[in-house]
């Protein structure tokens, strides 16, 4: 009997000890353990759900040609890309579209006119980890590749406005340095025979004088000076005219001569046919040809048109 009870008083035991867990595991604190258990369960589902694999279409991807220092792409290919990424949902939402490019490597690629296929494996592009790039549309570009050229190429000043009445230009004005250096693609360098100034203004300008770092400018975009400044010197005078006399050759009384001066307007004013005198001279092929001397203070600035023989 004692046996017996023995073993009864000892299930009693161990269902009042189960009791006990069962009481404090749902029963005490059930608040608190409930609130633990919400948010561990939208944890759970924060992570699981958002961590899923997504895929996303990007447009408008601004597209970048690496080249090389002696390369050019003379045509228009597409500025722009779509991209197809994948990857995780949270890092794909967290991309902002301004801050990707879609690069491709040309610097090995050959001048001439290629296909460039745009892939995945071929094309680079910064996306964060846990997204990759699945797809880019479209899939190719056609490039014309020239290579860079460098040419020497002259100046022409551009001039605005005149100069005041009475006055003019006194033959092309002068460029130092006459000729600068280009660079850029070989069909634009071929086109280009001239590059111009910037407007040089003459207003009030009645003496000689030199506009200097006057900057230079090249039509076609795709070409580059390397020599940005050049200096204009102009020769500005008296508006000139043209003044005919006729006048004995010297030894020959009876022989005349028609010679015409070109000059400033005032340089004539009191010149006199007496200040001038011809003479006749061999040229280089032995032949009479008549020779005009005139006064020391005309030297270097009237200029003596061809003289014309007569009887």
């Amino acid at each position: 009997m004692a046996s017996g009870s023995e073993h009864y008083i000892e299930r009693q035991q161990y269902k009042l000890y189960f009791k006990n867990i069962i009481r404090k595991v749902f029963l005490e604190d059930w608040m608190m353990k409930l609130v633990a258990l919400v948010i561990t369960f939208a944890l759970w589902v924060g992570v699981t759900g958002l961590s899923k694999p997504t895929v996303q279409r990007m447009s408008g991807i601004p597209l970048t040609l690496r080249l090389s220092n002696d390369t050019a792409v003379t045509n228009s290919p597409n500025q722009e890309v779509d991209i197809l990424v994948s990857g995780d949902k949270r890092k794909i939402d967290q991309i902002s579209k301004n801050d990707l490019i879609v690069s491709v490597d040309l610097t090995d690629v050959q001048p001439g006119d290629r296909v460039i296929q745009l892939s995945p494996e071929n094309v680079s592009i910064s996306l964060p980890t846990g997204v990759k790039l699945d797809e880019v549309q479209p899939p190719r570009v056609f490039v014309k590749l020239e290579p860079i050229e460098e040419k020497e190429i002259a100046v022409n000043p551009v001039t605005e406005s005149s100069v005041p009445d009475g006055m003019e230009i006194y033959g092309p004005p002068t460029v130092t340095p006459a000729k600068v250096h280009v660079r850029g693609p070989a069909s634009v360098i071929k086109s280009l025979s001239s590059v111009t100034t910037e407007k040089i203004d003459l207003t009030n300008k009645g003496a000689d004088f030199t506009a200097r770092q006057v900057p230079v400018n090249v039509s076609n975009p795709k070409a580059a000076l390397l020599d940005t400044v050049v200096d204009v010197t102009f020769r500005i005078g008296e508006k000139r005219i043209e003044k005919t006399f006729v006048l004995p050759v010297r030894d020959y009384a009876k022989r005349k001569v028609t010679v015409t001066l070109f000059g400033g307007r005032s340089l004539f004013d009191g010149l006199k046919a007496d200040d001038l005198r011809v003479d006749i001279v061999k040229n280089s092929a032995g032949e009479d040809t008549p020779q005009v001397t005139l006064p020391a203070s005309l030297q270097d600035k009237v200029e003596v048109r061809r003289p014309k023989a007569g009887t």
